[in-house]
C-alpha cells in the first residue's frame, strides 16, 4: 500500500473500524500521485506548505470538500503546469479564507462604499478602500487595478477556472503580501516560508 499512502498522494481507500474505534486501512488505490513534485524540491516544497495550512484548518470527520477540490486543484497546479508558484500560493491562501468564511468585501469600499478610485486593500476591514478612507487606515496594503480584478477573480470564479488567468509581477507581489498578512491575521498564526535552494 506505499503508493497509494504516500506524502501529497490523492488515492481512494477502504477502512474498516475495529473494536477500539480506530481505522485501519484495508486497501488502497492511487488515484494521483503528483510525481513532479517528487523530482522538484522547489514544487514540494510550495506544496508541503500549502498541506500543512490544510492540516491546520481542517478537522478529522468534518466535511470538507470544497477545501479537498481546492488543495487538489492547487497540488496539481504546481505538479503538472509552469503557473508561477508565488501567484498559485496567493490565489490558494485567498479562496481558502473565503471558503472558511473570511470573504472580503472585494465590490466596494468598506468604507464609504465607493466603487471608483480604489487603491488599497484593509486588513483591518476584510476588503478593499478607496484612495481617500485609505488615509485613515494603517493597516491597508496599496494595489493596482490589476490586483484589485485578480482578487475578484480569485473569490467569485468557478473552482477549475481560478488558475486561469495571468498578472505582471507587480501584482503577484501584492497579492503575496496581502494573501500572506491576511491569512496570518485570519488564522492568528504566523507561517514561515524559507525556500531551501
Amino acid at each position: 500500500m506505499l503508493a497509494g499512502t504516500q506524502f501529497l498522494g490523492f488515492s481512494e481507500y477502504i477502512l474498516y473500524k475495529g473494536r477500539n474505534g480506530i481505522y485501519s486501512i484495508n486497501s488502497c488505490e492511487p488515484i494521483e500521485i503528483f510525481y513532479n513534485l517528487r523530482i522538484d524540491l522547489d514544487k514540494l516544497q510550495y506544496a508541503s506548505y500549502i498541506a500543512k495550512i490544510v492540516e491546520d484548518i481542517t478537522n478529522e470527520n468534518d466535511s470538507a470538500y470544497n477545501i479537498l477540490k481546492l488543495l487538489l486543484n492547487t497540488i496539481y497546479t504546481i505538479s503538472e503546469t509552469e503557473t508561477n508558484m508565488e501567484l498559485a500560493l496567493s490565489i490558494f491562501k485567498i479562496r481558502l479564507l473565503a471558503l472558511i468564511g473570511f470573504v472580503p468585501n472585494i465590490l466596494s469600499c468598506t468604507n464609504c462604499a465607493r466603487k471608483e478610485n480604489i487603491t488599497h486593500f484593509s486588513i483591518k476591514d476584510n476588503g478593499i478602500k478607496c484612495e481617500a478612507c485609505a488615509k485613515q487606515d494603517k493597516s491597508v496594503i496599496k494595489i493596482n487595478e490589476a490586483t484589485l480584478y485578480a482578487i475578484r477573480y480569485i473569490i467569485m470564479a468557478d473552482a477549475k477556472k481560478i488558475f486561469s488567468f495571468s498578472v505582471p509581477d507587480a501584482s503577484i507581489e501584492e497579492l503575496k503580501l496581502i494573501s500572506k498578512v491576511y491569512l496570518e491575521e485570519k488564522l492568528e498564526k504566523s507561517y514561515k516560508f524559507d525556500k531551501i535552494i
